[in-house]
């Protein structure tokens, strides 16, 4: 008998793939630092059974039309918005995610990029590596505190949540904006509902952490921007689209926001003369979000186990199409 066929667009571990292989065929795109081109990806989905992505490949009608075999779509990341999920829904294929395993690595480098913002500690320790510390002086790189101040969370799901819970620790105030109220944050963490502008106009930190919808798409506009307190840093790890990157770049430019800390943007990876990579008060990184190492295990063991699951005509641990559950029960 055959054993299905499965592509990994990136390279996995050898451990978290080892239970795949005693099921499937399995082949690996095996350039760590490069993307799998979709002329290659295009070409393996005819012949494969099972895919396992990462956020920069799209998986969309064209692609998934080629994919006569396809029954599972694994996303090594909560989000999914680089899968036509409604198409693979009618195709009959599963699609899974790796939620609530990253949301305590998220919620910390969120806090940490928040730190490094608002203390400049990016830009200080390249002052130092660059031998230009001389001496000491009352305001040298001095920033903005974090303790009893405010911070406007925008997206309170599961890191959001994660993320006000740190910032309890700071004696912050904690606002939030949310599609739905989340109770639960209210009552453990003292977290305020408030209107989208309520929250821009007053919080001294702005951390998006909102899913990239056709609602969210450029929710930060330059009106937003002016909005803000002129003090206010601003912090975006959830997708890059969520904001006008030239309406964000032109406030911090002009000293309408006193700084932003970005883990995302609209075009990854960014080039090395991108606007944001000039400016002083931007610290920028690579969408690390999720980047420890325990964490990015446990994430592909659980994209392998999912495969493996739809692959022995199981239902998967974390199935994002529900859809799929009644379609797979009428056929």
């Amino acid at each position: 008998m055959t054993k299905p066929y499965v592509f990994i667009t990136r390279k996995l571990s050898d451990e978290a793939i080892q239970p795949l292989q005693e099921i499937a065929e399995v082949n690996m795109w095996n350039e760590e630092e490069k993307a799998v081109p979709r002329e290659v990806l295009m070409e393996e989905v005819k012949k494969a059974d099972a895919i396992l992505t990462m956020l920069s490949d799209k998986i969309d009608k064209e692609l998934m039309d080629t994919a006569p075999n396809l029954k599972v779509i694994a996303n090594l990341a909560v989000g999914f918005d680089n899968i036509d999920v409604a198409y693979a829904t009618e195709k009959g294929i599963a699609v899974c995610n790796t939620p609530d395993v990253l949301t305590d690595t998220t919620a910390d480098l969120t806090f940490g990029l928040l730190l490094s913002t608002a203390r400049r500690l990016v830009e200080a320790a390249e002052f130092v590596k660059n031998g230009e510390w001389k001496s000491w002086s009352p305001l040298l790189l001095a920033g903005h505190d974090i303790h009893h101040k405010t911070i406007g969370i925008v997206g309170m799901g599961k890191i959001g949540e994660a993320v006000a819970k740190r910032a309890t620790g700071f004696d912050m105030e904690i606002l939030y904006h949310n599609r739905s109220r989340n109770h639960s944050a209210e009552k453990r963490l003292g977290a305020i509902y408030t209107s989208f502008d309520d929250l821009i106009s007053t919080s001294d930190f702005i951390v998006c952490l909102t899913p990239l919808t056709e609602q969210t798409k450029n929710l930060f506009t330059a009106e937003s921007f002016k909005k803000m307190k002129k003090t206010a840093i601003f912090v975006n790890v959830s997708r890059g689209p969520v904001v006008d990157e030239d309406a964000l770049y032109h406030a911090l430019l002009n000293g309408e926001i006193a700084g932003a800390g970005l883990d995302v943007f609209v075009k990854e990876p960014i080039e090395s003369n991108h606007p944001f990579l000039g400016l002083k008060n931007v610290v920028a990184l690579p969408h690390i979000g999720s980047a420890s190492t325990e964490t990015r295990v446990t994430m592909m063991h659980l994209c392998c186990q999912n495969i493996e699951l739809v692959l022995t005509n199981q239902n998967p641990k974390t199935l994002v199409n529900k859809d799929w559950l009644l379609l797979k029960k009428q056929n």
